[in-house]
């Protein structure tokens, strides 16, 4: 059993160490431009149990992707470390094309209503919560599978290029149960 774990870590130091070489070497990924005003998105509709964001335009949706959730996804976040992703009325409040994940877009969560009731019950209501691509530790090639974020939303990287092209600061999303 003992020499399993250690197969097991010497593998896994293995490969760390040999992706750490390539993305060591990697050409750093390009950064997609904001379209003009009259192509961007003027709203983002979050539908959690069907696991889908709408993107559209003055009513009409021009992207739709499958999403994955943070990894407790029922139910609206409460607190800090609850990964549940937060439900209501947000706006997009920040564009980081140099965050730990493949560009994201993040949300001005918590709201008022969100902090008064996290001190209320004496907790932490959380923060930083992002619509954003896949981990940058994985690469480009790979989308994880299932609910794995800490409450953010998360989708490809191919995505996340194409919605950071159209999405700007102020930009309504709704996130529905």
């Amino acid at each position: 059993m003992l020499r399993r774990a250690l197969q097991l870590s010497a593998l896994c130091l293995t490969a760390a160490l040999g992706w750490g070489l390539w993305h060591a070497f990697a050409p750093a990924p390009s950064i997609p431009t904001l379209v003009e005003d009259a192509q961007r998105v003027d709203q983002i509709v979050i539908d959690k149990s069907a696991r889908r964001l709408l993107a559209s335009r003055q009513g009409e949706t021009v992207l739709e992707f499958d999403i994955a959730l943070g990894f407790e996804p029922v139910g609206d976040k409460a607190e800090e470390g609850d990964g549940k992703t937060p439900e209501g009325i947000f706006r997009v409040n920040r564009r980081n094309a140099n965050s730990s994940f493949h560009l994201s877009l993040g949300l001005d969560y918590p709201q008022a209503e969100d902090l008064q009731r996290a001190e209320d019950a004496g907790i932490d209501p959380g923060g930083d919560i992002f619509i954003h691509g896949q981990p940058n530790a994985v690469g480009g090639a790979l989308t994880l599978p299932g609910d794995w974020t800490a409450g953010c939303i998360a989708i490809s990287n191919s995505e996340m290029e194409r919605l950071w092209q159209l999405v700007d600061i102020g930009t309504k999303v709704e996130i529905r149960p």
